[in-house]
């Protein structure tokens, strides 16, 4: 008997133990059979069929009313045992709650909730990272073909061929390939096929020949940390290895942006490289070219999610010493050749760095056309798939290597197509998708029309703009507004509104401010910077200008993206922030340039995509001034505008938005390699500066407003934030009197109100919602039982017209009369915070030490804030 087989007896004898455990409850009489059949085994060395004997016998007993047991002792007696007995090694069983989802987020007031992640009962995997079947465990009193229908639906998100349920009678298996004669049969519990069985159903379906094996068997890199893949990142792997082991020349995988392109990327050149050498014997290694168009694609890279090729990659370019001019002797006729460092396996280059429209810039040519094995083009949809571009005359001169295009936005027009160039994509992984799943955010989108772009202009007859020309006698629509024509009040207005917002919600929210052009994005820096005065004189970099032109802007985008920099805040920009940029922390999204490509709406919408719960980004804001977000209802978009609110001009945007719950492409071949920056403008935008009218005085209003949730299945979310929140209160407290005995009762009301918040019902965003001054108790109170609500202050003056404060004297006194103003500033949590004793008017009171000191101990402390809470609370009782 091999070591695997003893390991999985001992662990079969640890779940008899198990039962043995169930078993002694009152419950039921204790049942010997199972736990003896272990114990006799001891520690004998048994043949594989007495194993088997064993573990039949195993699945045999136990309690003979099979209808009172749970399901986890359904698993643990029955189901268990019978994968065991056929061949299944309990390393391979990824058993019980295999989580494979976040959890969408349900956006609740300021912040979400998750709802339940998506899980399986049993993954069944051929080695890591290859599950080849599902099994759903349903209790006794369940059929057993009981969950087939959600087995299946998971089973065919997940990747896997082979569908099994079970209630602990027998197994029901649907095949999901056609290669079964049967679709769906029920089979005894020993009649489970074997792991070899599966795989070779899965082989089948796939396609997979024994021959390629070495390929498809190459494994996941590990690096220790215990990361595994999301399991779509898992199946766009898989999918890109088997297609190469099957010898698919260029192959396409599309992937939202926030999924982890660049992670996935790496594991498949990982697994290439490992299996390169099995299959060719001639080659000492392989050679891997990585292609993108942004500086900070590859440098992000070679920081994070391709550190495992330490040592083994380079950058090419001048400055990392990988291209290099030529010797004389290799450049006699002093043209200013090039030679390039062919010593490693893996290279990242910018495309404009090793192309150029004249001979001697394209560096590629240095290497031969079969140098590279592989070729992987990062956000292929921009420029690659034009014929006559540059991208695509190096995937020419490579055409012997496998090409990979890996895209968020797969681009198809008239003149572009990345399917005519790559075929069907093997895998897409969608927004909708990412959203429903969890691992994205969902967004609100503000929709704001001003009268000036809803209606037109045409000037009065003899107008004149601010140089004194006499201006065009014509009508001037959306389109000329920030091109042909410029309004400085349509641009204050807009800044106004973006201000507005963030002093309502969170001044240090990350935001992007997309503009029409460079110039209108300084514009909008301007305007910015002086409504944003406060915020500007304490670091200027509150508002930056981040564009291909402006060089201080763009040393400061490493700081916008990352989370623990505080500025700079607000980034103005044309294009530059559309693609390539992680900004994980950005919250506000403004659309300010009209945009006609759905693949650019695409890629500024999946700047805020990234789920940062820790930083308290659960979800992102569009503040729409363009009508862009008209391309929600593309049929080429993932998902539509659901959940409309009409705004008048004097609502507040703020309480709506939490109020409501659950460019065409440009030739590349004119950029001058040696002048790129880390971030370059597109080509269009450095054309020579046009003039432009700009009429100034000219007033404009807001004449509508709109608040739309977004959500990922294209259907309205009617919940506002009190239909939500009293739905999730009644459930857990159905009367009033158990909701305040609960509130009475708690230690901590901030742990309280932290606990209710992650049940789904945020009493102080809903407090916030009713008005500044309302206790998140009285918001409860009001919304779920139809009390009156209370002001903190009304709370505050009752405790001192009682006459608590008298029993206490000299500093005590003072604390604690200083502790109820702190409530009626700010609420109940701020003053269970010890932390708030450094804070005014406490500051100037003393230290912390030296205010707790009459009180006795820290611990007296505590509890006279605790019984000073209580009496907020006294006519509840």
């Amino acid at each position: 008997m091999d070591d695997d087989q003893l390991a999985d007896l001992e662990a079969m004898k640890h779940r008899v133990s198990a039962i043995d455990q169930v078993e002694l409850s009152p419950a039921r009489p204790r049942g010997s059979t199972a736990a003896s059949a272990a114990r006799d085994f001891g520690s004998k060395r048994v043949s594989p069929t007495m194993l088997s004997v064993v573990a039949r016998r195993i699945v045999a007993v136990g309690d003979p009313d099979k209808a009172q047991l749970t399901e986890t002792e359904i698993r643990t007696r029955y189901i268990t045992p019978a994968l065991s007995a056929a061949g299944w090694p309990l390393t391979s069983l990824r058993e019980e709650y295999y989580y494979f989802s976040a959890g969408r987020i349900q956006v609740v007031g300021k912040s979400g909730v998750r709802k339940k992640p998506k899980k399986v009962d049993y993954l069944l995997e051929w080695r890591p990272n290859l599950p080849i079947a599902v099994v759903e465990a349903k209790d006794n009193i369940h059929g057993p073909g009981d969950g087939m229908q959600q087995a299946l639906e998971y089973a065919e998100q997940l990747d896997v061929p082979s569908v099994f349920t079970s209630n602990g009678d027998s197994f029901v298996w649907h095949d999901r390939t056609g290669v079964r004669d049967e679709v769906e049969i029920e089979i005894p519990l020993d009649a489970f096929p074997s792991p070899a069985e599966l795989y070779g159903i899965y082989k089948q379906w796939k396609g997979i020949a024994d021959a390629d094996e070495p390929v498809v068997a190459s494994e996941f890199h590990d690096d220790g940390s215990g990361r595994r893949p999301r399991y779509y990142q898992r199946i766009a792997v898989n999918r890109a290895i088997e297609a190469i082991a099957k010898g698919q020349r260029r192959l396409l995988l599309v992937m939202a942006t926030g999924t982890g392109k660049t992670y996935t990327a790496a594991q498949i050149i990982w697994r290439f490289m490992e299996s390169f050498k099995s299959v060719n014997p001639g080659k000492s290694q392989a050679r891997v070219l990585f292609l993108a168009d942004r500086n900070i694609l590859i440098d992000q890279a070679m920081m994070n999610d391709f550190a495992m090729f330490k040592g083994r990659m380079a950058k090419l370019s001048a400055s990392r010493g990988t291209i290099t001019k030529a010797a004389n002797h290799d450049d006699p006729e002093g043209v200013g050749s090039k030679a390039v460092d062919k010593s490693f396996e893996l290279y990242l280059s910018l495309y404009q760095a090793v192309s150029g429209s004249e001979e001697v810039d394209n560096v590629y040519k240095k290497f031969s056309p079969d140098f590279f094995d592989l070729v992987i083009i990062d956000e292929c949809h921009r420029g690659s798939a034009r014929e006559e571009s540059a991208w695509r005359a190096i995937l020419e001169y490579f055409s012997s290597a496998c090409q990979l295009g890996l895209t968020a936005t797969p681009k198809e027009t008239a003149t572009v197509s990345n399917i005519d160039y790559f075929g069907d994509p093997l895998y897409t992984y969608s927004l909708k998708q990412g959203i429903d799943d969890g691992f994205l955010a969902p967004y609100k989108v503000i929709r704001t029309a001003l009268d000036i772009d809803t209606f037109g202009w045409r000037p009065r007859d003899g107008q004149v703009d601010d140089s004194g020309a006499l201006i065009p006698d014509r009508h001037y629509g959306d389109r000329d507004i920030d091109n042909a024509i410029i309004f400085p009040e349509r641009d204050k207005r807009v800044a106004e509104r973006i201000t507005e917002y963030l002093k309502g919600t969170d001044r240090y929210a990350k935001t992007i401010v997309f503009c029409e052009d460079i110039p209108h994005a300084n514009r909008m820096r301007r305007i910015l910077a002086n409504l944003n005065a406060d915020e500007v004189r304490k670091d200027s970099r509150y508002v930056m200008q981040i564009t291909g032109d402006d060089q201080q802007g763009k040393q400061e985008l490493d700081n916008f993206i990352d989370p623990e920099m505080p500025y700079p805040v607000i980034a103005t920009t044309s294009k530059l922030l559309s693609t390539g940029v992680d900004a994980q922390t950005c919250k506000l999204i403004v659309m300010n340039s009209n945009i006609e490509s759905m693949t650019d709406f695409k890629q500024m919408i999946g700047r805020g995509t990234r789920v940062r719960t820790d930083y308290g980004k659960w979800f992102f804001v569009i503040m729409d001034f363009k009508n862009v977000t008209r391309l929600f209802a593309d049929k080429e978009f993932d998902g539509e505008p659901v959940k409309v609110y009409e705004l008048t001009p004097g609502d507040d945007m703020v309480d709506a938005v939490h109020g409501i719950d659950d460019i065409d492409e440009t030739e590349d071949d004119d950029k001058d390699p040696e002048t790129l920056d880390q971030w370059v403008e597109r080509p269009g935008s450095r054309t020579p500066r046009r003039k432009r009218i700009v009429v100034s005085g000219q007033q404009v209003t807001i004449i509508g407003e709109q608040v739309q949730m977004i959500g990922a299945d294209g259907k309205p979310l009617t919940s506002s934030l009190r239909e939500f929140v009293r739905k999730n209160l009644l459930e857990r407290y159905p009367t009033v009197d158990v909701f305040v005995s609960s509130w009475l009762a708690a230690g901590q009301r901030s742990v309280l109100l932290d606990e209710l918040t992650e049940a789904g019902a945020p009493l102080e965003d809903l407090a916030e919602l009713q008005g500044e001054d309302i206790d998140p108790f009285d918001a409860a109170r009001h919304v779920c039982f139809g009390h009156s609500p209370r002001r903190r202050r009304d709370r505050a003056d009752a405790v001192r017209a009682s006459g608590y404060l008298n029993r206490y004297q000299g500093g005590v006194h003072s604390v604690l009369e200083a502790l109820l103003e702190k409530y009626i500033e700010s609420g109940v949590r701020s003053i269970e915070d010890i932390a708030v004793l450094r804070v005014e008017p406490f500051r100037s009171m003393g230290r912390p030490i030296e205010l707790i000191q009459p009180f006795g101990t820290r611990e007296t402390y505590l509890k006279a804030v605790h019984d000073l809470e209580q009496q907020l609370y006294q006519e509840a009782q």
